[in-house]
């Protein structure tokens, strides 16, 4: 038997046939193109879960259930999307409108729940008993799995890791809050600290990070630190190592708190690998409440990449 997992996003929305074995065999897409009405969407999500077989020759007979992931908050029991934000949608019956146009059993879940547990079964998490996934975008999506099962609260909100304070009265947060995690250690808040430098130094077109966007502030990217520090500049240098410091408070805050086997980054920035995990490392070691256990959390890099929200939503329970 196969199972579907279907990644609904404010830009795309990719369905995966994935085999036993947790291996997709087939994907296919199409725009989301929000707003427009749920049946529009449910009638979208339909057709490319049905490509997708169709690629595979598999039939729908032969799939035995499908999963959604979805951002914003959802309600695996009712499944029920209470509110997406990117999606214009509140209290959408999203499972029952697709069992009504599919005939089989429709599962949902948050997208970042469902990337943590696609990297815990087929990814970098794999073997591990509890892991935590950080994806590492315009915000931090975080995902949760503890004794092989996601973690979403009493109230299916939890792991909202990008929304913990780090600075009391800081930058201010997409969520209305001050200093939260996501506003300096997102690819947002690492553009915003590298802008910042640029403008800091007055535009000299002399200088390697302002060299490296075309002297254009608007092109920089969450590469363009990285890129100037491997050709020695050490204000690129300064700024990646303020961002390191921000990442990885909140990485040894979850490490304490959780203590999983495994704790996984994804995300653009998670292509930088050890240039990355290296520096984070050192200030984990030194930081983390469990220094002289034998035992230590691993840190390191997702390996699906958009994958792991496919594989982890067909393979809902």
């Amino acid at each position: 038997m196969y199972r579907l997992g279907i990644d609904l996003g404010g830009t795309n929305i990719v369905a995966g046939l994935c085999d036993e074995n947790y291996k997709i065999v087939a994907k296919a897409s199409c725009k989301t193109n929000v707003p427009r009405p749920e049946s529009d969407i449910c009638d979208s999500m339909a057709e490319v879960a049905k490509k997708a077989c169709e690629k595979a020759g598999v039939s729908m007979d032969e799939v035995e259930s499908i999963g959604i992931g979805v951002p914003g908050a959802v309600n695996p029991k009712t499944g029920v999307i209470e509110y997406s934000a990117n999606l214009h949608f509140h209290n959408w019956e999203v499972s029952k409108m697709m069992n009504e146009r599919l005939g089989k059993k429709v599962l949902i879940e948050n997208d970042a729940n469902a990337a943590a547990l696609g990297e815990y079964l087929a990814g970098s998490a794999k073997g591990a008993k509890n892991a935590v996934a950080i994806t590492l975008g315009t915000g931090v999506g975080g995902g949760i799995i503890i004794n092989g099962k996601i973690y979403s609260g009493s109230n299916f909100a939890g792991a909202e890791l990008g929304h913990m304070v780090i600075v009391k009265d800081g930058k201010e947060c997409g969520c209305g809050r001050k200093g939260c995690w996501e506003a300096y250690s997102s690819a947002t808040g690492l553009i915003n600290l590298t802008k910042e430098k640029i403008l800091s130094e007055k535009l000299d077109y002399s200088f390697m990070l302002n060299k490296i966007c075309g002297g254009d502030i608007n092109k920089v990217n969450g590469k363009t630190a990285f890129d100037a520090a491997e050709q020695g500049d050490p204000d690129a240098k300064e700024v990646l190592d303020t961002y390191f410091g921000y990442l990885a408070t909140g990485l040894v805050n979850i490490i304490n708190i959780f203590q999983p086997d495994v704790l996984c980054i994804g995300g653009g920035i998670s292509n930088q690998g050890e240039n990355l995990l290296r520096p984070l490392r050192k200030i984990i070691e030194e930081e983390r409440y469990t220094k002289h256990n034998d035992k230590q959390t691993q840190l390191c890099t997702c390996t699906l990449g958009n994958d792991a929200g496919i594989i982890g939503a067909a393979f809902l329970d």
